[in-house]
This record gives structure tokens, C-alpha cells and sequence, in this order.
């Protein structure tokens, strides 16, 4: 079976093997080569641990006082507003009760299967020493978080998330960086990892296919048109090719093209901003988020990265770097005694769902397309069951869970 896949992030190129291992001939398309996106630069969280979708009531509490920052936590551009006010009010209606449950649900079943399949994938590959188990901590310094947080973890523990709360003096004792900061408590999960850099992780499985089989095409994907046996792809060089399923997995470019299959999504980008310093400059062992700051700090193979924050500007707009500068002095409350100078700056585009949940699943005309894209936060965390998933509609197998929460036809 010919199988194009249009991205070559971390979705697409995770999605790549599966389909190789079911004896597919796959063409990965993208016009920047492996890993030119969000795959390049995001925190490197394998976040299976974190089942909360971001519309909730928390979020529309914390928004005024976000939105009143230009560089706080979540920045909306004045200029943007409009175009993105369709998107706000169906965060808005994702926020209601019944609507977050269902979300919650559909998360728990999605990234509770997250790290299970990279282990699988990984090991399978010989790539397992990408893989660092070593926990992750939440941490903050307002002593009146730590009643929300201890709520938190009893949500986890019902869907089988080992989640332990801290006091000061046991964070300090994991992350002895942090002594000379505000932290007022925590909280820890043991089962939490990370990998070693996303874009080398990315760049490794890209190259491993491409040693399988699989073949590069580097060019932008301009049209798809589908009957009912095949689909085809129009690229940037005036090339045509036809396929017999086309995969959907250009981040967030992936509007334009599954509105030419049928499906209207509400699609956006949250602007995500990040440096990355020289190795020990912060001084962390493991990846940290500092709640209600909207800041991480991940420590990577290639450096100490701190990151985070949304920003709402669309694809066009030039970075504001100001915003690392804001991350930074946010760090430095927490890391009064860490190295903040130099490093690599970087922007990049996280794809981004009102609800939370990605688009999985056969498009609205055609079975021959398949969407995969939309994953927001959750990109790395859930490629490699994403592409057990997509693999499995491929080959017309079960899907190892329902896919209806997914589906791009929810809209």
C-alpha cells in the first residue's frame, strides 16, 4: 500500500514506521526536511501524567489577569483578536462541565497509552537511550496552590496516575536548585519522562526510516484531492502523487488542507517561546513546571531549556523574544542562583484545538486521507500512539481505542 505522509515532525516521521512496519511504501512530505517545526524546539515532556485539558474553569479564572500582561503566561496580540474570536468561544463552550469530563476521559484514554508506545516503539528501533525516566515535578510558591494541587492528585490517582505531594523541604531534597527560591511545596510523579532533545529524537527516527524505505520529498503539499479509492497530492514543484491513503500531519499548517477534504477545523497556533542554555546552567535533574507561572524548564542533552507561555498571533507575525526575557525573569524567582545569560532563543508553533484533543481519523470525503494533527501540547507525548492508531485504520485493523472523541466530524 502507497502511503504519503504530509509533515515530517515528530507525528509524521513516528507515524512513518508504523506504517513501514506494516509493509507499506511511505513518502514523508515537508518542505523544511525532518524535524523544521514544532518538533524542533518544544520541552521534551513525554506528559502522559497530565489529563486536564486546558479549557477549563482555571483557565477563564486566571485569563483576565493573563491577558492584562502582554508577556504574561498567555498573550493574545490586539491585532489578532478578531480572527481568533470563533476559536475563544468554543474554548469557551469546551470549558462547560459535561464537555471537560468528556475531555478529561478522552485524554486518559489517549495519553494512557502514550508512553507504553514509545517504550514499544523505541526498543523496537534501538532508540530506547532517548528515553530518560526520571520523573517529573509540578512546584510552586504560593502556599494556597497547595490545597488545588492536592486535589489534582487525587484525580490522578483515580485514573492510575501515581502522583505524590511534597512539602518544601522534600522538593529541595529532589532539586536542591531550588533551595534558594520561593517553592512552597510540590508535586511528584514518579512515572513521568522526557528524552534526550525532541529535535534529535526526531532527526533519529526521520533517518531510521528513511533507512528502512521511506523516502523525503522536500516541498510543500499545495492540494489534495481524493476518490474513492486513492487520494493525491499536488506539491509546490507542480509534482503530483497518488497514493492510496494520505496522512495529515502538517501541524499547524493542517487547516488549509483538510478544509480541501472537507473538514471545517477550528485549527490555531499558540506561539510557544524558549532558551535554551548551556548544560547545568539551571542546575535541575529533572523536567519542572512552575504552576501558575506558565513557565518549564527541561534538562535536555543539548542544554538547559526554559520555556513556555502561549501567545496568539497567527503564523505570519514576526517573534517577540521579549517574551523569553519575561520567562527568564519568572525563572529567576525560583532559580535566584542560576546562569541566564547566552543561549539559544527560539519560537515555534504549537497546533492548537479548543478542546484539547487532536484530530485523528478519516476525513470527511474520503477514507483515503487520514488526519493526524492538532495534538497542542501533547505532540510529542502522543506521536507514537497516534501512529499505532493511524497505522491500524491504514491496514484496516482495530484502533486501540475509540476514536469518536477525535474524530475531525466532532465540529
Amino acid at each position: 500500500m502507497r502511503v504519503v505522509i504530509i509533515g515530517a515532525g515528530i507525528i509524521g516521521v513516528t507515524t512513518a514506521h508504523a506504517l513501514l512496519d506494516a509493509g507499506c511504501a511511505v513518502t514523508l512530505v515537508d518542505p523544511g526536511g525532518i524535524a523544521a517545526g514544532a518538533s524542533q524546539g518544544n520541552a521534551g515532556w513525554i506528559a502522559h501524567v497530565d489529563i486536564l485539558p486546558l479549557a477549563s474553569p482555571k483557565a477563564w479564572r486566571n485569563l483576565p489577569r493573563w491577558l492584562m500582561d502582554p508577556l504574561g503566561p498567555l498573550a493574545i496580540r490586539p491585532g489578532y483578536l478578531p480572527k481568533l474570536a470563533p476559536w475563544l468561544l468554543r474554548f469557551l463552550w469546551a470549558s462547560r462541565p459535561q464537555a471537560l469530563a468528556a475531555g478529561t476521559s478522552a485524554l486518559v484514554a489517549l495519553n494512557g497509552q502514550a508512553l507504553r508506545a514509545w517504550e514499544d516503539r523505541l526498543a523496537r528501533l534501538g532508540l530506547s537511550n532517548h528515553l530518560r525516566p526520571r520523573g517529573l515535578m509540578t512546584v510552586w510558591d504560593d502556599p494556597a496552590i497547595s490545597g488545588a494541587m492536592a486535589i489534582l492528585a487525587t484525580h490522578q490517582h483515580r485514573h492510575a496516575i501515581p502522583a505524590q505531594l511534597l512539602d518544601r523541604a522534600v522538593v529541595i531534597e529532589l532539586e536542591p536548585a531550588l533551595a534558594a527560591g520561593g517553592v512552597a511545596g510540590g508535586l511528584w510523579y514518579p512515572t513521568g519522562a522526557h528524552v534526550s532533545d525532541p529535535a534529535d529524537l526526531t532527526r533519529a527516527l526521520g533517518e531510521a526510516a528513511l533507512a528502512r524505505g521511506a523516502r523525503l520529498v522536500l516541498a510543500e503539499a499545495d492540494f489534495l484531492t481524493v476518490n474513492a479509492q486513492s487520494a493525491a497530492v499536488t506539491l509546490s514543484t507542480g509534482e503530483i502523487l497518488t497514493a492510496d491513503r494520505v496522512i495529515l500531519a502538517a501541524g499547524a499548517w493542517s487547516k488549509r488542507l483538510a478544509a480541501q477534504v472537507g473538514d471545517a477545523v477550528p485549527l490555531d497556533t499558540e506561539r510557544g517561546y524558549n532558551v535554551t542554555l548551556a548544560s547545568g546552567s539551571l542546575g535541575l535533574t529533572r523536567p519542572v513546571l512552575f504552576e501558575g507561572h506558565g513557565f518549564v524548564i527541561s534538562p535536555l542533552d543539548t542544554g538547559d531549556r526554559l520555556g513556555g507561555a502561549v501567545e496568539f498571533s497567527g503564523l505570519k507575525a514576526a517573534p517577540n523574544y521579549a517574551r523569553v526575557d519575561a520567562l527568564i525573569n519568572r525563572a529567576r524567582r525560583f532559580l535566584p542562583e542560576g546562569r541566564f545569560e547566552g543561549g539559544t532563543r527560539w519560537m515555534g508553533f504549537r497546533p492548537s484545538i479548543p478542546d484539547s484533543l487532536p484530530v485523528i481519523g478519516p476525513s470527511r470525503r474520503s477514507p483515503c486521507v487520514l488526519h493526524a494533527f492538532g495534538h497542542g501540547h501533547y505532540g510529542l507525548t502522543q506521536a507514537a500512539i497516534t501512529a499505532e492508531i493511524i497505522a491500524a485504520q491504514v491496514m484496516d485493523l482495530p484502533t486501540p481505542l475509540d476514536l469518536t472523541p477525535f474524530s475531525a466530524q466532532r465540529f
